[in-house]
């Protein structure tokens, strides 16, 4: 069956910025086929859906998440980064396929809810006898029914080795380099369809060793896949950076090959103009985490300078125990806003914000050719905004009306042509099983950890 869009203001976010005020979208066997002026003829059979007062946009693309941190939100909640990590990370040593299956769900069911098509979830603990989280991740994917990268990721270097996460929850070196590569073999997809990928993600340089670090990125280039790590999130960072290593956390990653168009960044915040030049050179891409980053009070990312130096810049939700709000639509407006609070009203558009949770995204996932953008081939992710309603209409512009308003309805949202959400509402996934299976999860993480409310 064809989906055929009429009606609608489509904003493609293609490579000139084409935006059609009454256009349409034809979908096809799970690609766009048509995009253009006017409505396109109809056949019987055809899903034909009104688009009056509806805007059109690319399905959103979540560059960065940690789908178990559902199960821990509200925590912390007066802690810079290095202190929620050391209050949560006892909480974590107690996640397992279980708690892992009911956050899968719960946090792509939200962010479909908001928008969201694709999500790169990094996933870096794996305590011992915590069954098969990666099919618990894989398999919540299949379930909410959207793309999914998963970021193997890994953590070798424990307290008593001068890292930050206690000894329980970190692997040998080995172990987690073995473990990424079965991952790689096991479920990764690189065809333009693909709603799975895999990714190499050791966590962080204060969690991960250098021979990690190296063999990671020889392992991920001699796969072909992505490469994903925090770096530059805060400034206890960089003094453990420089104390430790004698260098920056950018620097650091420079020299064990950790720069490249097929490695992004997680926060990416301080980095000094030299190094920002370098990130540009190098077309390494950045996931910018707006609300998490506030919350924990880390600092606003330079994106603006990002974006001039041709740096590939997305967007993430990030893991919702530093973001309890946990969807990526209202991303769109936090990144404008954090923008103009560092560099003024013109330092950003709202176009480009949207650029950012889209193209920006699929660029950084190594997927740009693919996704990110309402194009003639291209995978036929996209999301219907109702923009006529009380929270909106006036607004005359309808990309304004998505990024400075409130989030709008979201009236469809299809992922390679299938609906996931239709008037608001999950079409894949029972939203009250969801909730209920994230609270059961949430209360045994709790009692495991003896924290009470």
């Amino acid at each position: 069956m064809r989906t055929v869009i009429n009606g609608a203001h489509v904003a493609t976010v293609d490579g000139s910025g084409t935006e059609y005020a009454s256009g349409h979208v034809v979908v096809e066997d799970g690609v766009i086929v048509a995009v253009g002026d006017g409505a396109a003829e109809t056949r019987e059979g055809d899903q034909v859906v009104n688009g009056s007062g509806c805007l059109v946009t690319p399905g959103l693309v979540n560059t960065h998440h940690h789908l178990y941190q559902w199960a821990t939100r509200g925590y912390a909640q007066q802690a810079t980064l290095f202190e929620w990590l050391v209050a949560l990370y006892p909480v974590w040593s107690g996640i397992d396929e279980r708690v892992v299956a009911a956050t899968t769900s719960a946090g792509l069911a939200w962010m479909a809810k908001s928008g969201c098509t694709t999500a790169a979830d990094h996933h870096y603990v794996f305590p011992s006898g915590s069954g098969d989280i990666m099919a618990a991740l894989v398999d919540g994917g299949k379930r909410v029914g959207t793309r999914l990268h998963v970021v193997r990721g890994s953590m070798d270097c424990g307290k008593s080795q001068g890292g930050l996460p206690p000894d329980s929850i970190v692997e040998s070196t080995e172990q987690a380099l073995l473990a990424t590569e079965e991952a790689i073999t096991t479920y990764h997809d690189a065809s333009p369809g693909s709603r799975v990928q895999i990714a190499v993600g050791p966590c962080s340089p204060f969690s991960a060793s250098g021979e990690l670090m190296r063999e990671g990125a020889a392992l991920a280039r001699r796969h072909g896949v992505q490469m994903h790590t925090h770096l530059a999130e805060t400034t206890d960072e960089e003094e453990h950076c420089v104390e430790q290593f004698g260098c920056t956390p950018l620097e650091y990653a420079d020299k064990l090959g950790w720069l490249g168009p097929d490695v992004w960044l997680a926060h990416g915040i301080h980095f000094s103009d030299k190094e920002i030049q370098r990130l540009g050179a190098t077309k390494t891409g950045v996931a910018h985490c707006p609300s998490s980053n506030a919350r924990l009070g880390a600092g606003i990312a330079r994106v603006r300078d990002l974006l001039d130096v041709g740096c590939p810049v997305g967007l993430g939700v990030d893991g919702a125990a530093s973001n309890e709000a946990g969807g990526l639509g209202d991303e769109l407006r936090q990144s404008l806003y954090l923008a103009r609070l560092r560099g003024g009203p013109a330092a950003i558009t709202a176009r480009e914000s949207l650029w950012l949770g889209t193209m920006g995204g699929a660029k950084c996932l190594g997927r740009g050719d693919h996704i990110g953008s309402i194009e003639v081939g291209k995978q036929a992710d996209v999301a219907v905004w109702r923009v006529d309603g009380l929270a909106h209409a006036g607004i005359t512009d309808p990309v304004a009306a998505l990024v400075l308003g409130s989030l709008p309805p979201l009236d469809l949202l299809l992922v390679g042509g299938e609906t996931v959400v239709r008037l608001g509402q999950l079409t894949t996934v029972d939203e009250e099983l969801v909730a209920a299976d994230l609270a059961a999860a949430s209360r045994l993480l709790a009692d495991r950890a003896g924290v009470t409310a």
